[in-house]
């Protein structure tokens, strides 16, 4: 190989070299940092750019669409002590990308770690109840609480949703425990509310026998007065009717003492209508 044809070849490898190094063309979607000696210079935006070779250096290549953070679970203590598991999930944009490479060393990891504090913060302000029924509250607090940050390292915060809150294994085992407590006591006062109800029932019907009874006494009283007033105004002074029904009263009377299974015995009196004249008071 000659000497010129050396030198042909090497003006042509810095050609293609030098042209490579100074046209970028960049996709849609993507925006480009440029360092000229170390110092940023200027943002390439997609389309073909052209560059100062040996001079300009692209230092960094950022995504400009939306990028999906997944923040890991954690062990988040609510207010009243109880030890619950959390995780996220963040939808953020770079809306400038000057400050998302010089405002901060790695801005997903810093997002990442801001929605990590403020979530236990957001958290440990609620008791356990509140936090695991305030998913859509404790959302838009962590939003609005990050919101400041992200746009001081040129990012937006389009969206954060709460993947997964629940309590960790010895809570659950300690609200199941207190669950079945609950159970057990609603139970008792459930058994126990059953018995005084059946009991008040059990008086109330006892109270209403009695009334009834007392009712029916005095009922058949007013029916024997009545009886009695009847009989005295058809008999007047004659004693022989009256005699007669005292009689056999007294009759039946005996007949069902004797009938009764103790009596053995019944002694009648020897002068039965005298007996009777005597219970009506008259000779």
């Amino acid at each position: 190989m000659s000497a010129g044809l050396a030198i042909a070849i090497a003006v042509l490898v810095f050609v293609a070299v030098t042209i490579a190094k100074g046209v970028r063309l960049v996709a849609q979607g993507e925006e480009w940092v440029v360092e000229r000696l170390g110092k940023y210079h200027s943002t390439l935006r997609p389309g073909l750019n052209i560059l100062i070779p040996y001079l300009d250096n692209v230092a960094y290549k950022l995504v400009t669409k939306d990028i999906i953070l997944d923040v890991q679970e954690q062990e988040v203590i609510t207010r009243d002590n109880a030890v619950i598991l959390t995780n996220a999930i963040a939808f953020v944009k770079v809306t400038d990308p000057v400050k998302a490479v010089y405002g901060v060393t790695d801005f997903s990891e810093a997002i990442r770690n801001l929605i990590m504090t403020t979530l236990r913060s957001i958290v440990g302000e609620m008791e356990l109840d509140e936090a695991l029924s305030s998913r859509d509250k404790i959302k838009a607090r962590l939003r609005e609480s990050i919101a400041d940050e992200a746009v001081d390292w040129g990012l937006t915060v389009k969206s954060v949703e709460i993947q997964d809150i629940k309590p960790s294994e010895s809570m659950q085992r300690a609200m199941e425990l207190q669950a079945a407590a609950e159970r057990e006591r609603k139970a008792a006062v459930t058994k126990a509310e059953g018995a005084k109800q059946a009991a008040i029932l059990e008086a109330e019907a006892r109270l209403e026998a009695a009334k009834r009874d007392a009712n029916a006494q005095v009922m058949l009283a007013e029916a024997s007065a009545e009886a009695i007033r009847r009989v005295t105004g058809a008999v007047g002074d004659q004693t022989a009717p009256m005699l007669y029904l005292l009689g056999e009263k007294y009759i039946a009377s005996m007949q069902a003492l004797g009938q009764a299974g103790g009596a053995k015995v019944v002694v009648l009196p020897a002068d039965l209508q005298s007996a009777l004249k005597g219970l009506i008071g008259r000779p």
